[in-house]
């Protein structure tokens, strides 16, 4: 016994506890973990990867390097998933037409079919996240008012409650959700594009992403009660255009009464 407490006394005992804890908190960590292996490779043949490399190199080797691990400031896309080429390049942000705070919405300068090979060859690189399958992103499998809620929490403070976006700081902004595809709204969600944070599957559910998908989808499809949208900014710019709107017309009121009296 008394051989045992002198160990338990020895100075290298508690960095040896200390390590062992963070060994069994790394293992048990790894072996819970969701996998972020990427299945879109599973599907892709050796030739849409090889096809896809040749786009990568002639669009995207520039900025990205011809190994895809970044220089200056464009990023490493080794581990960025097919999710987030899909998004990057289906929504034309990239190949990017030029510097700036951020990279606009612009017109797709690959082909769906390219864009998918572009996206194949770069899950190749590393595990990431895949392009959402039509289940998923199907608002009719989620529920809105679930959805409401997780958007309100997560979304609403840049993109506004109704998805009509609104400016950032340093000449960002979010964009308007109104007119993008429920395929890339999951996959922005899932990668964080530009200032946007990751929503990971352990952080938003992929039923709870699908929700917000039922929510936006539910607000395309109702009218505006008023007649006219004001932009759907919300109720500030409503209560200014219904006071400056119901003063001239007081004012207005007084003008005639005042000059039909004289």
């Amino acid at each position: 016994m008394s051989a045992l407490a002198a160990r338990r006394r020895h100075p290298l005992a508690t960095a040896l506890l200390v390590l062992l804890g963070l060994l069994v908190t790394g293992v048990a960590y790894a072996a819970v973990m969701p996998s972020t292996a990427d299945a879109s490779t599973e599907s892709a043949s050796a030739d849409d990867i090889a096809q896809g490399q040749k786009l990568f190199l002639a669009n995207c080797s520039t900025c990205h390097g011809v190994d895809a691990e970044g220089r200056n400031e464009a990023p490493s896309l080794i581990g960025v998933g097919a999710a987030a080429v899909d998004f990057q390049v289906g929504t034309g942000r990239m190949p990017l037409a030029a510097s700036g705070p951020q990279a606009p919405e612009a017109p797709t300068r690959l082909s769906d079919e390219q864009t998918a090979q572009l996206a194949a060859y770069v899950a190749s690189l590393g595990a990431g996240p895949s392009i959402p399958s039509e289940e998923e992103i199907d608002p009719d499998g989620g529920d809105a008012s679930k959805g409401a809620m997780i958007f309100r929490t997560n979304c609403a403070m840049c993109h506004n409650s109704a998805g009509a976006g609104g400016a950032l700081t340093r000449g960002k902004y979010a964009p308007n959700l109104s007119d993008t595809s429920y395929k890339h709204i999951y996959e922005a969600m899932l990668t964080g594009p530009q200032s946007m944070p990751v929503f990971a599957d352990t952080t938003i559910t992929p039923e709870q992403k699908q929700d917000v998908i039922a929510y936006l989808a539910t607000i395309r499809e109702t009218p505006n009660p008023g007649g006219l949208a004001l932009g759907r900014l919300g109720p500030v710019s409503e209560g200014l255009v219904a006071w400056v709107l119901g003063l001239s017309v007081l004012i207005g009121f007084a003008v005639w009464l005042g000059a039909k009296s004289s």
